[in-house]
Parts: structure tokens; C-alpha cells; sequence
């Protein structure tokens, strides 16, 4: 029997080989936004629907994170529904994007990761769009060899690379599912949660670098299961806290 173990990891490190040699300089660009964003006192948001949005999860309030990403969570667009196909059929809604927008704090200088592999559903266009109009910088992830080839769902028949001020490719393939299986019709095997998460934490670790080098405290979460960890991370929040809002 073929071993689909090995086939799928030599892959997924094909992928991120291609990330290196060809995202490193846009992960680079972000990580200066992020940076600027810190050191100028502005905010920091990241949005995505259904799967896309697990990335959101991956950024905020962890070990070895910045404490002041922000995730958006809007109604109907997280896995945390029944029925799930609900979040399918809600990304898109039209104007329900600039909703989410105009309902969160953000304007000039902020920055804000949308996450969304086709980039072809209204809700992350209409997002990105609103943002850009009101000043904030977008940063899109999205899967080049799929987004260029599905045509948009969005009544300016952009996607979302279309509207972004960056955009970084998790050089996936068509799709997403990365393996082909002998007797299965399907492809099986996505790739894009696994590599966005490692491609936006690079960036992150990247821009909590250049905060340190110009004298800044970055504001980092430690785990709270190391001794100590408790009260470093609510001085963190403490000292963040204009900046944080998913506190409550």
C-alpha cells in the first residue's frame, strides 16, 4: 500500500519551500505594518469565514503571540453553528462585510489579515473594501492557483486579492487539497490552514522583532502554564489594553 503519510509531508514541505523562495519579502512587508501599527498606536485586527477564520483563532490570545491582534468574529461566519453549511451560504451575503467593518474600531493606520483561500466570496471583499476606505491597511492571504481561476461572487467581479494593499499566496494548489488517492474521486488533504498559520507567525515573530529593535516592549503572551506566566501576560494587557478588545 502507497504510504500517503509520507507523500502528504513531502508535499506540505514542498509548499512551504515555495513560500520561502517566494513569500518572504511580501511576510517581510507585513511585519513592517505590524510593526508601525505597534509602535504608532494603532490597532491590529484579523478576519476570515469558516475554515479561513481558524487562522484568526491561531493569532490571538496564545503562547508566543502578540496580545494585541484582534480576531473579528462576526455572526454566522464561525464553525461554532449548526447547521455548518450556514457559514457557507452567509460569506455571501452582500453588504454583510461592511457591517462587520463599520462595527468594529478601526480607521486610518490600523491593519487588518483577511484570510480566505478562493478570495471570491462577498463578505471578506466587502470587508477588505470598507477597510481600505477608511483607512486601514489589508493584508490578504489567499491561494493564488485558486482565486485566479473562480470568478468573483462580488458585484464588482473582484476578488479579494483585487482590493488588498498586500497579498500573500500559501502557494496551495487548485482548490487546496493537496493529494489525489488511488480509487478516490476526491482529493483529499488540505494544506492552507497548516501553512497560513505558519506564514502569518513568521510574520508576526518578524514584526515583534523590529518592535524590540526600536526600544518598545512587544506586547507577547507567555503561557499560562508557566510559573509566572499569569501575571506577565495581565501586565501585558494591562499595558496593551487601548489596543485589545476582545476582553470584553
Amino acid at each position: 500500500m502507497e504510504d500517503i503519510v509520507t507523500r502528504f509531508f513531502n508535499n506540505f514541505r514542498e509548499t512551504i519551500d515555495t513560500v520561502t523562495a517566494t513569500q518572504t519579502e511580501g511576510l517581510r512587508a507585513g511585519a513592517r505594518k505590524l510593526c508601525e501599527a505597534t509602535l504608532g498606536g494603532k490597532n491590529i485586527f484579523a478576519f476570515g469565514c469558516s475554515h479561513a477564520g481558524l487562522i484568526t483563532l491561531e493569532l490571538y490570545y496564545r503562547t508566543g503571540g502578540m496580545a494585541t491582534i484582534n480576531p473579528v468574529r462576526a455572526p454566522g461566519l464561525n464553525l461554532d453553528i449548526d447547521p455548518a453549511t450556514m457559514t457557507s451560504q452567509m460569506e455571501r451575503l452582500p453588504e454583510y462585510g461592511r457591517v462587520i467593518i463599520d462595527n468594529l474600531p478601526i480607521g486610518k493606520g490600523d491593519v487588518i489579515i483577511i484570510h480566505s483561500v478562493s478570495g471570491r466570496n462577498t463578505v471578506t471583499i466587502d470587508a477588505a473594501i470598507r477597510a481600505r476606505e477608511l483607512g486601514a491597511y489589508v493584508i490578504a492571504l489567499t491561494n493564488m492557483a485558486t482565486t485566479t481561476k473562480q470568478s468573483s461572487r462580488h458585484p464588482s467581479g473582484k476578488n479579494l486579492y483585487q482590493v488588498a494593499d498586500l497579498v500573500l499566496d500559501n502557494c496551495g494548489c487548485l482548490g487546496d487539497s493537496s493529494l489525489e488517492i488511488l480509487g478516490v474521486a476526491e482529493k483529499v488533504a488540505p494544506t492552507s490552514t497548516a501553512v497560513g498559520a505558519a506564514m502569518l507567525n513568521a510574520m508576526m515573530a518578524q514584526a515583534v522583532a523590529w518592535i524590540a529593535e526600536a526600544g518598545a516592549i512587544p506586547p507577547v503572551f507567555v503561557s499560562a502554564n508557566l510559573d509566572g506566566g499569569d501575571e506577565h501576560n495581565k501586565a501585558m494587557l494591562e499595558k496593551y489594553k487601548e489596543h485589545i478588545f476582545y476582553m470584553g
